[in-house]
């Protein structure tokens, strides 16, 4: 990741920087796989306004992620790396080999043209996704489920990875980001590696 420093125009400008964005492959998202978020203008559902001073702004368009990764036994390709103006993290636009697309959220290292798979016979490395007890101790991992099934709920920000600790029985310790250490079962699933876009 590069860092872009401002010219010294103003006082506040003098120690600016950006990130420079040189890891994103595309500014064209993938229009099937994205959905207008709607504005209430601060109104109730029978129109009348309950927030005031509420209006306008830039329309804002949600990119549909796969939080789930339950494509099992078919491997993906790595099309983009795309900015996500809904989160912190960058996401990635992958294409299985029977031609569905999906968005997912990009770990870091993670390069177009690399090939993911999900399901429990995969193997072990960044990008796949598999249940929490088929992925060996000590791995980082994100997107982490709390109800098999359900969708990643833990881990999702930038930069965030979880490190898996001990195995007991039908459960698994991860610690968290925060520091706190949470026991998860082991049909629950998770993604390997560290989410992108760190600083």
């Amino acid at each position: 990741m590069g860092i872009r420093n401002y010219r010294p125009t103003s006082a506040g400008r003098r120690n600016a920087s950006v990130n420079d964005y040189a890891e994103l492959t595309t500014a064209k998202r993938e229009k099937s796989l994205c959905k207008r978020i709607k504005k209430s203008g601060g109104r109730n559902h029978s129109g009348k306004t309950t927030v005031r001073f509420r209006g306008g702004g830039a329309r804002r368009i949600y990119r549909m992620i796969d939080f789930k990764r339950n494509k099992d036994g078919i491997p993906a390709k790595v099309a983009t790396v795309e900015y996500d103006p809904n989160r912190n993290c960058f996401i990635s636009l992958v294409q299985y080999d029977d031609g569905e697309k999906r968005y997912i959220l990009a770990p870091l290292g993670i390069q177009v043209g690399d090939v993911i798979e999900s399901g429990i016979a995969c193997e072990p490395k960044v990008g796949n996704a598999m249940p929490l007890g088929a992925i060996p101790a000590s791995l980082e991992v994100h997107n982490v489920e709390m109800t098999a099934g359900q969708g990643g709920k833990l881990v999702r920000g930038a930069g965030n990875a979880a490190r898996i600790v001990a195995k007991e029985g039908d459960w698994v310790t991860l610690v968290l980001p925060s520091g706190e250490m949470r026991m998860i079962r082991r049909e629950c699933r998770a993604t390997i590696g560290r989410l992108s876009n760190p600083d």
